[in-house]
């Protein structure tokens, strides 16, 4: 039997579903502005970091490889993504942003005005330390200051 969730818990929880949701009804939109669908402009974000196999970005998506060929299809076909051959293994195509994919991607991450006016009523110690909690409960290693 599962241990009962205490109730400062349950409303964090809440609290997290609450800014998920309003993250992704602002990606949709901002997506929308640049004629994308939220995926597509999720798998254009995926290629501007730089060039992915399509079953990573299957993986990264959650869905089956044969999914990403139609967006990359659309993507490619609005000259936003390229393929390509893997340098290390040529039976193997990456996708890729092109220059536009690359502008259209920065221009959809700078246009999420809904993460950043909350944050910004937060002082940078604030942010600093919201940045190093989900760190945390993602399991991913902090950034090391040089």
């Amino acid at each position: 039997m599962t241990p009962r969730a205490d109730p400062l818990t349950i409303e964090v929880v809440d609290l997290i579903g609450t800014v998920v949701a309003r993250y992704h009804e602002e990606y949709e939109h901002a997506a929308a502005e640049h004629s994308l669908t939220g995926t597509q402009a999720r798998v254009l974000h995926l290629l501007s970091v730089g060039p992915q196999p399509m079953r990573k970005i299957a993986q990264c998506l959650k869905c089956e490889p044969s999914n990403v060929t139609g967006i990359v299809d659309r993507l490619e076909s609005r000259g936003l993504v390229e393929r390509r051959p893997d340098p290390a293994d040529r039976r193997i195509k990456l996708a890729a942003a092109t220059t536009e994919g690359a502008r259209t991607a920065e221009a959809l991450r700078t246009s999420l005005n809904f993460a950043r006016e909350p944050l910004g009523r937060l002082t940078v110690a604030e942010r600093a330390l919201l940045k190093q909690l989900l760190q945390q409960m993602l399991g991913v290693a902090p950034e090391r200051a040089e």
